[in-house]
């Protein structure tokens, strides 16, 4: 499960603890809007833009073994990001 906010990641990190033990749960937020000019760039920026959200998802189906590493390699080549973001260490 991926649990995404532009605001804090404290607030997806506040119901970690409803999610039933041993399931994944990444987690993607910021800690404010002070650091870019638009909401996109912030986004961005914090790495929790449509291209961040799909490449943690497809890290963290990697990881149960439901998506091969060739996908995860093509994924990361064809989207824009990060490749050293925390959830895909």
């Amino acid at each position: 499960m991926v649990a995404v906010s532009d605001y804090v990641r404290a607030v997806p990190e506040s119901i970690r603890a409803f999610v039933p033990e041993g399931r994944p749960y990444v987690t993607l937020g910021t800690d404010g809007f002070g650091r870019s000019d638009t909401r996109a760039a912030l986004r961005s920026f914090f790495e929790v833009d449509a291209a961040s959200i799909v490449l943690a998802a497809l890290h963290a189906l990697h990881r149960q073994g439901m998506v091969s590493e060739q996908v995860l390699a093509d994924a990361r080549a064809a989207l824009p990001g990060d490749p050293s973001a925390p959830w895909q260490r």
